[in-house]
């Protein structure tokens, strides 16, 4: 299974949030680009990253987070990690349709997925100059200078 990569069309998903609500891509498309983040609570590489990823989710960019794991064990991570944006999950007893779509073998994975559904970056694992871009596409500053924040981590 390949990722898919930057000019490939997202796959068009429909998935349920924390409160049990259904989520459809086109319908978050529709009111511009959105980072779609791919995780699991247990991934030391997630953990790093969601929280800069909360980060760039104040912004204007919408970012969907999209948990590996159940509900309540995705909402403890929301707790201790300080994690607010939209969530939806991509259930194992369900074949994980969303993270197969995506062809992702690794978290955390991200798509920039444009209006028109074309994804225009992939990124696998931790990068910084990648959130770093994701940040200035929201207007936000990802990292700050205090901060000392790895290059690369693999996922």
């Amino acid at each position: 299974m390949e990722m898919l990569e930057a000019g490939a069309e997202a796959p068009v998903f429909m998935l349920e949030d924390m409160s049990g609500r259904e989520q459809a891509l086109p319908a978050v498309l529709s009111r511009g680009p959105v980072l779609v983040v791919l995780f699991k609570i247990s991934c030391p590489v997630c953990q790093l990253a969601m929280p800069y990823v909360e980060r760039i989710s104040k912004g204007s960019l919408q970012v969907i987070a999209i948990s590996q794991d159940d509900a309540r064990a995705t909402k403890r991570f929301q707790k201790t990690f300080d994690i607010s944006m939209p969530t939806l999950l991509d259930r194992e007893e369900q074949g994980y349709p969303v993270s197969n779509g995506f062809g992702i073998s690794h978290v955390p994975a991200m798509f920039l997925v444009e209006p028109d559904g074309v994804i225009s970056k992939s990124v696998s694992g931790f990068v910084k100059r990648d959130l770093v871009a994701m940040g200035h596409r929201a207007g936000i500053e990802t990292f700050r200078p205090d901060e000392e924040v790895p290059e690369w981590k693999a996922g």
